[in-house]
């Protein structure tokens, strides 16, 4: 029985326990109204008549983004840079400065040999780059911008091209949002199309969904905790799981965010890379760059014509929640997934 599921086994047997799950099955939060805000190159998502993010999309960055992201109250807990190719601020000499880290992205570090998670932009603060040449995602086209009354839904198709320009495939990327008192919620879906020959994805820890978090949620500061019940980085980094969930303080606010990786989703349940300094990603892909194992190999090849699928749910919130109640949050989630 995984630790999770034992830990809510036993504390059935405890009254407030009790109370705590009655409190998760009953209450519920009105959804705030969405609205997004188009420009021409980027969309504004509000929710609740606030600010949550902005989708960044303009071909002068390698690629598209989401920036920042906010609690319901307004507490920021990604990273303030870079804003655009800018890194003014930054701490360039940091061991963990890595600026191709956006708030939230999707890249991966070995597509076709090509560099789609690292930025040729900020090539100049880095010597271990080597000869591997880096590739861009340039937009295609907006395909959807769709709202209701309490959630709205974004889609874009990019080609993913090479340093001559050449196109070796296509990609979507589609965002749901969310949100309420409590929470805001981002349903993710990334769809790679090997529309110019096969698509290989290499075996390699850089990649391949990924957030970066603020400053004030790293080390020493850092709260870790995957659905295994495993804490910490060094039992989190590399390892497997259905979701993890990054917690601390920012501005002597409590908040948390958590990934959920689908049940739907290609290789399922993800390896995690979760780093203590603030890199929160989800990486199917990296068997031996995780395992050490040079007999392991978790690149893939997807054939020409054919698409491989990644889905992920994204909660960021005010206050705490037990691990019973991300258990149960995901649950509600893999049953739709």
């Amino acid at each position: 029985m995984k630790p999770i599921l034992r830990e809510i086994q036993a504390m059935t047997h405890h009254k407030s326990a009790m109370a705590l799950c009655l409190c998760i099955a009953s209450s519920t939060f009105a959804a705030d109204p969405v609205e997004l805000k188009q420009g021409p190159n980027q969309i504004e998502v509000m929710i609740g008549a606030r600010l949550f993010t902005t989708y960044h999309f303009s071909a002068d960055t390698t690629k598209p983004y989401l920036m920042p992201l906010q609690s319901p109250s307004g507490v920021v807990v990604t990273r303030g840079f870079p804003v655009a190719n800018d890194v003014t601020g930054a701490n360039t000499r940091d061991k963990s400065f890595e600026p191709h880290q956006r708030p939230l992205y999707f890249g991966h570090g070995n597509v076709d040999g090509l560099d789609y998670w690292g930025e040729e932009a900020f090539d100049r603060y880095f010597t271990d780059h080597g000869r591997q040449g880096y590739g861009h995602t340039r937009l295609k086209g907006i395909e959807e911008v769709a709202q209701g009354e309490n959630q709205a839904r974004i889609r874009a198709r990019f080609r993913l091209l090479d340093p001559k320009e050449r196109e070796i495939a296509e990609h979507t990327q589609a965002f749901t949002f969310r949100g309420d008192e409590r929470t805001r919620t981002i349903d993710c879906e990334f769809v790679l199309y090997a529309t110019a020959g096969p698509l290989v994805l290499g075996d390699v820890k850089e990649g391949t969904f990924g957030i970066r978090l603020n400053s004030e949620l790293s080390a020493p500061h850092d709260q870790m905790l995957n659905s295994l019940g495993s804490r910490g980085e060094r039992a989190i980094w590399g390892k497997r799981a259905d979701w993890v969930n990054y917690t601390g303080v920012v501005g002597g606010k409590p908040v948390g965010i958590v990934i959920f990786d689908a049940p739907s989703s290609f290789h399922h349940p993800t390896h995690w890379m979760a780093r203590a300094y603030g890199l929160f990603a989800a990486n199917p892909f990296g068997l031996r760059a995780f395992s050490g194992d040079k007999d392991q190999d978790g690149s893939w090849t997807v054939p020409e014509g054919q698409s491989i699928v990644f889905r992920y749910r994204v909660v960021i919130y005010d206050g705490e929640f037990t691990p019973v109640q991300l258990a149960e949050m995901y649950s509600r989630y893999a049953s739709e997934n």
